[in-house]
């Protein structure tokens, strides 16, 4: 049993889902769980969205997820921890988010980052304004 099918049936087994519960949770085929979770080990790694809709189903990190998958298929997955433990969870929620709120996320966090914009960056801002007048 590889990586990515270790961590399928422990958090199964964990919440006491099946692979149906799972699939339904994470918006994937009940096929596509069963075959991650029982067929012999890949080289490849399965697709961002199959290992995002597993995590979800799972309630899991991303990061969990794609590292075990990543360690099946003979990689190595480089994660260097956070030492703030608020970023590692906002890290790991994004994942959990919709394409359109995490469009959401990145617009406040652009918003709340404006102000710190390099007086350079606003330099150019103001020049290009000035000379489409």
């Amino acid at each position: 049993m590889d990586a990515l099918q270790r961590l399928i049936h422990a958090r199964m087994a964990e919440l006491r889902r099946s692979y149906s519960d799972v699939a339904r949770l994470g918006g994937l085929p009940r096929s596509t769980v069963h075959h991650l979770a029982t067929h012999a080990r890949s080289v490849r790694l399965p697709n961002p969205t199959t290992l995002e809709r597993l995590a979800a189903g799972l309630d899991l990190p991303l990061e969990a997820v794609r590292a075990a998958a990543a360690q099946a298929a003979g990689l190595v997955f480089d994660h260097q921890p956070v030492e703030d433990p608020e970023t590692e969870v906002l890290v790991a929620s994004l994942a959990r988010l919709s394409p359109a709120d995490r469009r959401h996320v990145a617009a406040l966090v652009r918003s709340l980052l404006g102000p710190a914009e390099p007086a350079a960056a606003k330099t150019r801002q103001t020049r290009r304004r000035t000379s489409e007048r």
